[in-house]
Formats: structure tokens, C-alpha cells, sequence
């Protein structure tokens, strides 16, 4: 005991989701959704995709496998019952592929918008409503202050929001809770954390992906245009 009384336990301050150790992943205020994928899971923080909070997906290129990464979430969500909704995607979803990912798809929901300020407000609506298992968005010309306000709306919500940026966007400021940068490696995807509430990961994870659907693999491959299926 001290001289003006006993110390008080940092117990209960260390406990709090908004401070975290160095070195440490932080807490998560909402559950996170498993990705499928242990070795990605271990540098989460809450073991998976978090809910309630923005995540932002750099893809190397279209259909490296960015929706591959995100299948066994988005199934374990409509096998719950919960809505898919996808905001501009620059490829017509194929049914036959999300079906082979175990993504029902009756709660699968496409958004066609005509400008990306109607994309932008789209999604925020969709996060805002709090009625969505996930909400997917496509906008590669985002301000910083727009993504501001989708990471405001999926604040105190249970849904996955993610939003696919250009690789090029990895240089700009973002309020992002969780940036990833996906990249082609031997046998895999390498996935490189730009951010995260936690320790940086200097290192990129390579994950292994299911291939994708073999019908899916033909018409992606054997079509130039952009109207054709989303690989997943």
C-alpha cells in the first residue's frame, strides 16, 4: 500500500477494446466472421473478418481471387440467414459459382448504381439500415471523406463491409479499420496487411485458395468484355 492508499488494477483499463499492448492484436467490439483460412485468422484481430468496421481490398488486378478470399464468410452468412448485398460490381455475379461456394443464393442482392456517388451512397444506405449480413462495394474513386462515412455507418452494426479499391489507392490515406493488398504468389494469394488495429504485420500471409468454378474459369477466360461473371 502506498502512501495515499492502494494502486488501482490497470485490469480493467488494459480490458477496454480501445487500448491495446504494444505488439498486441487490439480487441474487437463486434464478433468477427471466420475467413476460412487459420493462417489469416491468426493476424486478425477477433479471429476473422470484422464486423462494424470498414474493410478495404487491393486487388492486384480483377478476379485475382478477391471474392474467393471472401466465399467462405459470405457462405457461413446466407447459410444464417443474412443478406448479401453486392454495389456495382464490375462483373455479373454467376450463379452457378456462388452456389458452388455454398452462398445461397436467395440472399444474395446486386445494386446497380449509375455514377460512383450513387455507389457510395448506396452502400451507405445498405450499412446504414443495419439489415445486412455483408455489403460488398466496388469504387475505385473514393475520397477519403466518402470512405469516412461508410466506416461511420457500419460502426455498432454486425455486417461485413468491404469495399474493393484499385492497387494504385494504397498510397492514399483511407479510415479503414483493416487494409489488405492482394498480390498473385506460387500456389496461392499473397495478402499484405497495409493496416490493422494491432502490431503491423510486416510480412505478407500466402493463403491457398479453392479453385474456382471450373465453368466459371472458361467464360472468364474466354471473354474480353466486362459483362460477364464475377470469378470467384
Amino acid at each position: 500500500m502506498g502512501l495515499l492508499g492502494p494502486v488501482p488494477s490497470l485490469a480493467p483499463l488494459l480490458a477496454r477494446p480501445d487500448i491495446r499492448r504494444g505488439g498486441a492484436l487490439a480487441q474487437v467490439a463486434s464478433a468477427s466472421v471466420p475467413t476460412g483460412f487459420p493462417q489469416l485468422d491468426a493476424e486478425l484481430p477477433g479471429g476473422g473478418w470484422p464486423t462494424g468496421s470498414l474493410i478495404e481490398l487491393l486487388p492486384q488486378h480483377e478476379g485475382i481471387g478477391e471474392l474467393r478470399l471472401l466465399g467462405s464468410a459470405l457462405a457461413r452468412l446466407s447459410r444464417e440467414g443474412r443478406r448479401l448485398v453486392w454495389i456495382a460490381p464490375p462483373y455479373l455475379p454467376y450463379a452457378p459459382a456462388l452456389d458452388a461456394a455454398g452462398i445461397s443464393l436467395d440472399q444474395v442482392l446486386i445494386v446497380k448504381t449509375r455514377s460512383p456517388r450513387d455507389t457510395l451512397w448506396a452502400a451507405e444506405q445498405a450499412l446504414v439500415s443495419g439489415a445486412c449480413g455483408a455489403v460488398l462495394v466496388w469504387s475505385g474513386k473514393a475520397r477519403y471523406i466518402e470512405l469516412r462515412r461508410l466506416q461511420i455507418a457500419a460502426e455498432g452494426t454486425t455486417t461485413l463491409a468491404a469495399v474493393f479499391r484499385p492497387p494504385q489507392a494504397a498510397v492514399e490515406s483511407s479510415p479503414a479499420a483493416l487494409r489488405l493488398a492482394l498480390a498473385t504468389a506460387a500456389g496461392g494469394l499473397a495478402v499484405s496487411f497495409l493496416k490493422r488495429r494491432g502490431a503491423a504485420l510486416a510480412r505478407p500471409i500466402v493463403v491457398n485458395l479453392p479453385p474456382p468454378h471450373a465453368v466459371d474459369r472458361a467464360l472468364f477466360a474466354a471473354s474480353g468484355t466486362r459483362n460477364i461473371p464475377v470469378p470467384v
